[in-house]
């Protein structure tokens, strides 16, 4: 059985009460700043906390963003409905948004979802249907960098992509289907010289288990995190596929994780509220809670 950690041994905290996100995604470390950022995509905002002071601020989107990655020269590299864009927030709540590339098998009625950077620096990101209602496997798995811009697809059949991660030395990728009709997460060997994933296999299935594969994050000792969607979990599995730790949280349904904090030792964690009862106090909370362990922090964008 794994090792459980319950809300009562961890530090469980909200960083503003009143801040109910109708789908939290895609939190964020930045360390020189101090502050963390994530999005509410349903909103088309993205926020952020300073972890010194405390002090929250936001700025609104034109258009729904999936994912974001910080890119090295400033900003964000973002996944958003039309495509991927460069992003920039300054004062007012203002966002300088460029439009980067969009896929050539992009269409209407879908969005980017899920996305990270590889270790080298690589932007990847999925797309999905806005309407999860329906039973599509419409999605692919797209990597966009400054060189060659997007790809064409490497791999396809997606419902809801999702749980992007790169093990410490960068050779393993992981990514995850959040829908109902899949609930899977794969491993794939990953060649860090191409950017390129190959052998893919089986990594768990979480149809046997509580909830549904969301976002992930990795662990220095090589673990990936995940959040179980609809089971209020964080479940932990090591690079061999088996459960050994969960973390029970507040909100049903976490989306994703992230490490941070001064040590990398802090995990925040986003969620839902749409669909959630109104009294519910934690749908759709970001929370920060220590899971003993460090994590990296996140790569940025190469460009």
């Amino acid at each position: 059985m794994p090792n459980v950690l319950t809300p009562d041994i961890i530090r469980v905290t909200t960083p503003q009460t009143n801040i109910r996100c109708g789908v939290g995604e895609s939190p964020i470390w930045i360390a020189h700043e101090a502050a963390w950022y994530w999005v509410d995509i349903t909103a088309k905002t993205i926020w952020r906390l300073d972890a010194r002071s405390g002090a929250v601020s936001s700025w609104s989107t034109a258009e729904m963003i999936g994912c974001m990655a910080p890119q090295a020269s400033g900003g964000f590299i973002a996944g958003m409905e039309s495509g991927v864009f460069h992003l920039n927030v300054v004062a007012g709540g203002i966002v300088d948004a460029q439009h980067l590339a969009a896929p050539a098998t992009s269409a209407m009625g879908m969005r980017f979802n899920d996305g990270r950077c590889d270790r080298q620096g690589r932007f990847w990101s999925g797309t999905m249907l806005i309407d999860m209602s329906v039973p599509r496997a419409a999605g692919h798995l797209y990597r966009y960098t400054k060189e060659q811009g997007i790809s064409a697809p490497f791999i396809s059949n997606l419902f809801v992509q999702n749980g992007l991660a790169w093990s410490p030395d960068g050779r393993t990728m992981y990514l995850s289907d959040s829908h109902p009709n899949s609930q899977l997460i794969w491993a794939f060997d990953y060649d860090t010289n191409s950017g390129t994933p190959h052998n893919q296999r089986l990594f768990v299935d979480m149809k046997t288990m509580d909830g549904r594969p969301d976002g992930a994050a990795i662990d220095i000792e090589g673990c990936y995190w995940i959040c179980a969607n609809d089971a209020g979990l964080v479940l932990r599995f090591t690079p061999e596929g088996k459960l050994d730790r969960q973390i029970a949280v507040p909100m049903k349904k976490p989306t994703m994780c992230c490490f941070g904090g001064d040590k990398l030792d802090t995990l925040m964690v986003a969620s839902i509220a749409a669909g959630q009862a109104a009294d519910d106090e934690w749908a759709g909370a970001t929370i920060l809670l220590n899971p003993g362990v460090q994590g990296y922090a996140e790569t940025a964008f190469a460009g």
